[in-house]
């Protein structure tokens, strides 16, 4: 890197730090001893990431970035393929700068109950995580991925070791540039009474979660009793909607899902960690409205319902 991209970098990263003050947090802030620390309140950006080819959002950041400023987030959590480019760290935080919206993590997943795919893995983390650092983030959403998507396959006791050996390694890597890991469930983890969960947690029972309450629904778990049953291990969260016949909602607010009573609970626990907001729709659905509009929408109900 030549001298004047390292200012660059420098004075943006200073900036990051404003921002993310402003926003009530510190670029690496873990403190969670506090009942009155601020929740804050972002965007994943899956949404746009579905209609884009492997699901890559480097070209539409830019519209992202736009998007969720408009709709007033706090923060935005990036995925983790957005980092892998040499360039991610100037392109973003350029961004970040621009709308004064600060990066506060990624997501992060592989096949991590595959030994062969291990190096892999690790490989993507060891470059994703310390750029993810440099942009001021600090929490990693990860997804241990499944057998078989779409299908209900238990994992063996040897590849829940594998999956708990490579997570070890990834919790490390995050240690050393102060980032958090957090579990995050789609249904598989969860379905099957936690079977999947339940074996990471006999294994790294420290280990922070990080779950998507729709995705609970979807896998047959009530959010308001796993919020209580984990509270203590719960310091991010995705929130979606859905309607009575199983749809994304196109915003969230819009759909069935008791938000009041999930609202309780996480009074009830005391939650003081993060709350991201990840809208997604089916494929055959039709938007009605902009994306900016729904995100826009669906931060106005988290603060009229969660009051965050």
């Amino acid at each position: 890197m030549n001298s004047s991209s390292e200012i660059s970098r420098r004075s943006f990263l200073a900036s990051s730090i404003v921002a993310l003050a402003g926003c009530g947090m510190t670029a690496c802030s873990t403190d969670r001893q506090s009942s009155k620390r601020k929740v804050v309140v972002g965007a994943h950006p899956w949404v746009y990431a579905a209609t884009q080819p492997k699901y890559d959002i480097t070209p539409v950041l830019p519209q992202i970035f736009a998007d969720m400023s408009y709709a007033g987030m706090d923060c935005v959590e990036l995925m983790g393929n957005a980092l892998l480019s040499d360039d991610a760290v100037e392109r973003i935080g350029e961004l970040s700068r621009k709308h004064k919206l600060p990066v506060i993590g990624a997501s992060f997943g592989g096949a991590m109950w595959d030994r062969a795919k291990h190096q892999e893995v690790l490989d993507e983390a060891a470059k994703a995580i310390p750029r993810l650092a440099k942009l001021g983030g600090r929490t990693l959403g990860t997804s241990v991925g499944a057998v078989k998507w779409g299908k209900k396959v238990l994992k063996t006791p040897e590849q829940l070791d594998a999956q708990a050996e490579v997570l070890r390694k990834i919790i490390a890597i995050c240690d050393k540039n102060s980032v958090v890991l957090n579990l995050h469930n789609h249904t598989y983890e969860v379905e099957n009474d936690l079977h999947d969960l339940k074996g990471t947690l006999a294994r790294i029972p420290d280990v922070k979660l990080g779950p998507d309450l729709n995705w609970l629904v979807r896998g047959g778990v009530d959010p308001v009793v796993f919020i209580r049953q984990y509270g203590k291990q719960i310091v991010f969260l995705h929130l979606r909607d859905q309607k009575k016949d199983g749809r994304w909602s196109e915003a969230l607010g819009e759909g069935d899902m008791n938000y009041a009573a999930i609202a309780a609970a996480l009074r009830e626990i005391n939650f003081a960690g993060d709350a991201i907001i990840e809208l997604a729709h089916e494929r055959d659905f039709k938007p009605t409205r902009p994306l900016r509009e729904s995100l826009k929408m669906s931060r106005e109900f988290v603060r009229k319902v969660l009051s965050y």
